[in-house]
């Protein structure tokens, strides 16, 4: 079972360090960067703006217990952003070629 894990960044060196550790670690099968983002959110009783960095990191369920705290680990943020969300179908031929990835 894979996932999708996402994160945003403050930039873009930032998101290229993520993207290089996680894969490099074998914490990620693939990292994909989106720059141009901007997010509002309420943060500490304001409404914010921000020009972020989205983090987009493939990966297997199994490897969430050690990937999350990563992310954190490495993040600039606080309290960062970071999601699961579980992989239902996809190409069969991706989906082994993540599995094979991972190991």
């Amino acid at each position: 079972m894979f996932c999708v894990v996402l994160t945003m960044v403050k930039n873009r060196v930032e998101a290229k360090r993520l993207a290089e550790r996680l894969v490099s670690e074998k914490l990620a099968a693939c990292v994909s960067t989106v720059p141009n983002v901007t997010s509002v959110y309420r943060w500490r009783g304001k409404v914010e703006r921000a020009r972020e960095v989205l983090v987009v990191a493939k990966t297997s369920m199994k490897k969430l217990d050690r990937l999350i705290p990563r992310i954190k680990e490495l993040h600039s943020y606080e309290v960062p952003e970071i999601l699961a969300l579980r992989i239902e179908r996809g190409l069969p031929e991706y989906l082994k070629w993540l599995g094979k990835s991972l190991r």
